[in-house]
């Protein structure tokens, strides 16, 4: 999953309102070299969820992601999905031809927001995180880490299944650095195979984020290597889906790590 920032405020430093062009078009022609680099699905998303970023009008949302998304639906390159929780810009994305809703929320999901999943027919990403984006680095204390999040995924793949949401438009994703620790975030790559029991694809999203850089001491632009290192780590832990900044490079690491996978010794 390539990731397309329509914002000026992105951790990661790639959000397209920051480029000297026009943003429609950086972010289209981002997205079209993601998809020649070996992306899957393309993500929009146009409101940061760092720690500490603050939340943006539904009209500023629609206003900076909907143009990309509009082109990149009519050229037909891969699915799209909208990075959001705000029922009515999920409406505009899916009614523009989105086919994923990418919602950080989780259980705390606007039940409107479900039901416009399921008429739809769309796939929805349940994320976990503990708190909001201003406030989830504050309290990051567990009873038991992979127990918890597993527990609060549960609820969440049951609001969408009581909604009507079929259990193969699910994906969960454990939430890496939403309200988590630098020691949370390796035990949830490490134990990741834990996730299996709720038998849903599993999403990681591991992307230059500030763990790997406290682990390795680089800023953002320099912390690819560690990004794959923990790509590499997710996938071999039962990872489905890799969401990065990266793809080109990533694509690389998923396909190595994707053969020796699935490897089998010919004993004839």
């Amino acid at each position: 999953m390539g990731i397309i920032n329509i914002t000026p405020d992105s951790f990661s430093q790639d959000g397209c309102l920051k480029q000297k062009k026009d943003p429609v078009t950086s972010a289209v022609n981002r997205a079209q070299k993601f998809a020649r680099q070996g992306a899957h699905i393309i993500d929009i998303g146009g409101e940061s969820s760092r720690p500490g970023s603050s939340r943006i009008s539904v009209k500023e949302e629609i206003k900076r992601v909907l143009p990309s998304l509009k082109i990149l639906v009519k050229k037909n390159l891969l699915p799209i999905s909208i990075d959001t929780y705000k029922p009515t810009v999920a409406k505009h994305a899916l009614d523009a031809g989105a086919a994923i809703v990418n919602n950080i929320k989780g259980n705390k999901t606007d039940t409107s927001l479900l039901k416009m999943v399921r008429d739809y027919n769309a796939a929805i990403i349940l994320m976990h995180m503990k708190g909001t984006p201003k406030s989830m680095q504050r309290r990051l204390s567990y009873k038991n880490l992979i127990i918890d999040i597993i527990g609060e995924l549960r609820k969440s793949v049951e609001n969408c299944l009581e909604i009507g949401i079929k259990s193969d438009k699910i994906i969960i994703d454990p939430g890496i650095g939403f309200g988590k620790s630098v020691a949370h975030n390796l035990e949830i790559i490490k134990n990741l195979d834990a996730f299996k029991v709720l038998r849903l694809p599993v999403l990681i999203g591991t992307s230059r984020k500030s763990f790997i850089g406290n682990i390795l001491n680089k800023d953002i632009p320099q912390r690819l290597m560690g990004t794959a290192a923990t790509v590499c780590a997710s996938i071999l832990n039962g990872a489905h889906i890799v969401r990065v900044h990266d793809v080109k490079e990533i694509a690389d690491c998923c396909k190595m790590t994707d053969a020796i996978i699935n490897y089998q010794i010919d004993n004839n």
